[in-house]
């Protein structure tokens, strides 16, 4: 009876303790793209064109100061920006967060409607694929984020120019124009907006290490859906110092679309996360026999 016994312990053991899994591949996303990237430091005027086979990376990485394994994930990022351009851009943790001071609710919105749970350290590139942990899929992280920096996006031939003028302490005159055959992205809406950033915060509390935190996001500004104009902004306040910036960024939303394969995904999830019920109903035949054997 005691080897059956210890045979039983074994067998649900099994079933509950999950297993490690290797490394996720990066996921394809199918919200539309993000690109753009032009700035100036909020206190200064600048005025740039560029063409769009000229922009650099974006580069969307969900973080928060608690999360040890974001800081690997960061420097491999730093890694990858000395070798192509891109450009990092640091979103924290907010919803549910005591820990972290950087983020805010409205971000963690947006974050969560195009590209679901919120993770860290989850990085997206260009708003197209995702890549979830701080496990490499190839050699190294910088391999893997090198690439997925790369991937074309069919933007096309165009350009893009932006203008920031500052007007004030905390304010200032954006201009830009965007010329692009949208044509590829079907029905997907581009949406113009202005990512206001701050370059470096300190947080001594902060238990992953860093202190200092950079590439923070600290609002994103809507400039609606045309691809010219002028608006005026007014600027939130930096948690510390005088260094923030504001980048012009285009966004392609598309359509929603109903998958019926997440209602059976989601179904198989929840299933591969219980105990399998067969193995439980053998479980009780072999303790039921064990103990009319006794009797």
């Amino acid at each position: 009876m005691r080897i059956v016994s210890c045979l039983v312990s074994l067998m649900l053991l099994s079933v509950i303790i999950p297993i490690n899994a290797d490394a996720s591949p990066a996921e394809a996303l199918e919200v539309g793209v993000v690109f753009g990237g032009q700035w100036a430091e909020a206190n200064n005027s600048t005025v740039q064109a560029s063409q769009l086979s000229e922009l650099p990376a974006i580069i969307e990485d969900y973080t928060a100061t608690w999360c040890t394994n974001c800081v690997t994930v960061e420097h491999a990022l730093d890694d990858v920006a000395q070798q192509i351009p891109l450009q990092q851009y640091n979103f924290h943790r907010s919803i549910g967060e005591t820990q972290d001071p950087f983020g805010t609710d409205i971000l963690d919105q947006r974050w969560e409607a195009r590209y679901g749970q919120r993770v860290p350290p989850t990085v997206i590139f260009n708003g197209s694929q995702k890549q979830v942990g701080s496990v490499s899929n190839g050699d190294s992280l910088q391999d893997d984020y090198t690439a997925l920096a790369q991937l074309d996006l069919s933007l096309g031939q165009g350009s893009s120019s932006f203008s920031w003028t500052a007007t004030g302490q905390g304010s200032g005159s954006v201009t830009w124009n965007l010329s692009i055959d949208d044509s590829p992205f079907g029905e997907g809406v581009i949406s113009v907006n202005l990512w206001v950033v701050e370059a470096s915060a300190h947080f001594e509390e902060g238990t992953n290490g860093l202190e200092d935190y950079p590439h923070i996001v600290r609002e994103i500004q809507s400039l609606g859906n045309s691809t010219s104009g002028t608006a005026q902004i007014t600027l939130p306040e930096a948690f510390d110092g005088d260094d923030l910036s504001v980048h012009l960024m285009y966004q392609v939303i598309n359509p929603i679309v109903e998958d019926n394969t997440d209602t059976l995904d989601s179904k198989t999830s929840k299933e591969k996360g219980l105990p399998a019920i067969s193995l439980i109903t053998t479980l009780a035949i072999i303790i039921a026999a064990v103990r009319s054997r006794d009797y």
